[in-house]
């Protein structure tokens, strides 16, 4: 359902074709709420059958613009001012550490060092992005809210992941274990 808002919330920017729209997935909205050619163009066209969205042009190779209607901005303020988001969230990657006790503990710990170079990539990417300027208006400033959420949650997850890889390490049969002080 929030695809949905999310193509009304590009729309109320500007017109796009469906392929521009991918492309703004791809560049900024995946970090938040990725999707799929085949999720987008489908979803234009229950929007555009709702009246919340138009075909107002069409471009090279047939693509088709579509504009919001005053509908389908009505339905986007309405959804950002009187629903609670969701707060459901399905990580693999997390899902994965509850079992990494199956792997043998070099193995669970490269798998905590891969986890922490992803996220260092994706920080780099983010970092990036954040180092270019942008105008100063209102979407712009959204936008900079949400690339800042990411940023920090990204640091902390490269870090839990460091740690983590370090404190698997420090708990497997081959490491040293402290001396324990045994007064006598």
């Amino acid at each position: 359902m929030s695809l949905r808002y999310a193509l009304l919330g590009l729309l109320a920017d500007r017109p796009y074709s469906g392929w521009q729209l991918l492309k703004h997935f791809e560049g900024s909205l995946a970090y938040a709420w990725p999707a799929l050619h085949s999720q987008i163009y489908p979803e234009l066209a229950r929007l555009r059958e709702a009246g919340l969205i138009e075909q107002t042009g069409e471009g090279p190779r047939g693509a088709k613009e579509y504009s919001l209607t005053p509908s389908g901005r009505e339905q986007i303020e309405r959804w950002l001012r009187e629903t609670t988001p969701g707060r459901n969230t399905r990580d693999e990657a997390l899902l994965r550490v509850f079992f990494l006790w199956l792997l043998d503990p070099d193995e669970a710990a490269a798998y905590l060092d891969r986890e922490a170079e992803f996220q260092r990539r994706l920080l780099a990417d983010l970092e990036r992005i954040a180092a270019s300027p942008g105008p100063d208006d209102a979407r712009e400033r959204s936008y900079r809210l949400a690339l800042d959420f990411g940023l920090r949650v990204t640091r902390t997850r490269r870090d839990w992941a460091e740690d983590s890889a370090r404190a698997v390490r420090a708990h497997s049969p081959e490491a040293p274990q402290p001396r324990r002080n045994r007064r006598a």
